[in-house]
């Protein structure tokens, strides 16, 4: 019996897609290096970690029950050690930076999974952070945006910061004026004096300077 043979590691595949669990399910039991554990429902997994916790997730976001930001979350908190990446098909700037800000090691896009999942799951395993790269280029672009513009947020007061980061969420003045107990009409002249230290024009003008990302106006 050869006594060298590493364990395999465990991959936990959260995925309500039976077709495309499946499939990444049977990529990963023919490699010699991982097994797969097939997961329907975030629930599902949560349950069975507690007595067999894998070493790496697979995350798809969009979940039925918790989804799967909220769910990388509680793995992170559980299960430090755990190598989480996210294999979904979102590639819009707010999904990328929440799931990494819970605690995600990586992000590829499903479309590009197929050829590069298992590269992607020996990069995890060595200390990586694999990224399709679609998404290595928003996350490279969001910090060089940032800080190409960080000075110009210097020139605004806390509130107008406060109301531009309300602004880059999507919500509206009169959203802003409940949310902040304030009228509407300070709230307007909050704007405009934001547009006048920015010499902008425009909502998305005042966003795009000061290296916010919104929803569009």
């Amino acid at each position: 019996m050869n006594q060298t043979t590493e364990k395999k590691q465990k991959v936990a595949i959260i995925e309500d897609h039976h077709a495309i669990r499946d499939g990444m399910a049977f990529l990963i039991n023919n490699d010699p290096s991982f097994t797969a554990l097939p997961f329907s429902k975030a629930e599902d997994a949560l349950i069975a970690f507690e007595q067999d916790p894998p070493e790496i997730v697979l995350m798809d976001i969009n979940l039925p029950g918790i989804d799967g930001i909220e769910t990388t979350k509680i793995i992170r908190q559980k299960y430090p050690k755990a190598q989480i990446m996210m294999c979904t098909v979102y590639e819009d700037d707010d999904k990328i930076f929440r799931a990494l800000s819970a605690g995600a090691n990586g992000y590829i896009l499903k479309r590009a999974a197929g050829d590069s999942l298992l590269e992607s799951l020996k990069q995890l395993q060595q200390g990586g952070a694999p990224m399709s790269s679609a998404i290595a280029k928003k996350v490279v672009s969001f910090f060089q945006n940032r800080n190409q513009v960080a000075p110009e947020n210097d020139l605004l007061t806390p509130r107008e910061n406060e109301i531009l980061d309300l602004l880059a969420k999507g919500y509206r003045n009169k959203e802003i004026a409940e949310k902040l107990s304030l009228s509407a009409n300070t709230i307007r002249t909050h704007v405009y004096h934001i547009y006048d230290k920015l010499h902008v024009q425009s909502r998305v003008e005042a966003l795009n300077k000061t290296g916010r990302t919104g929803k569009g106006f």
